[in-house]
């Protein structure tokens, strides 16, 4: 199965950017401003990119300022099925995010373009928890 990684470092503790992952006004602000969002297990967090669609992420874990995880239950299909985790470690005010989109059936275009998209979502939540 293939798997797309990101990682980058934000100058900003590790709660302000979990925070940022874990809500409807952080993700509004870094991914799409159409949303439900909840910070509890078993929730599903539904996005709206008007695409036709809704893309449902089943809150599967979460360790306050450490770890997400996502399932994804309805999307696109080349996502039903996939996880997304963001894994954060802080060292003086600079957080290291290690961004893991997994279970991917097959490597694709639509893979290729996710991994692109996926790098400029950490770069505006670098943007948005470094202002």
């Amino acid at each position: 199965m293939a798997a797309i990684e990101q990682i980058n470092y934000i100058k900003s503790p590790s709660s302000k950017i979990y925070k940022t992952l874990t809500t409807q006004e952080g993700l509004g602000n870094i991914w799409t401003p159409k949303l439900k969002v909840k910070p509890e297990i078993g929730f599903v967090n539904e996005f709206d990119f008007d695409e036709g669609y809704l893309t449902k992420m089943k809150v599967q874990e979460l360790k306050e300022n450490k770890w997400v995880l996502w399932e994804c239950i309805d999307s696109d299909p080349e996502w039903v099925g996939t996880k997304v985790s963001f894994e954060l470690s802080e060292n003086e005010n600079v957080t290291t995010i290690v961004l893991k989109h997994f279970d991917w059936k097959e490597m694709t275009d639509f893979y290729r373009w996710c991994n692109y998209n996926w790098a400029m979502f950490l770069w505006r939540l670098k943007k948005y928890c470094e202002k």
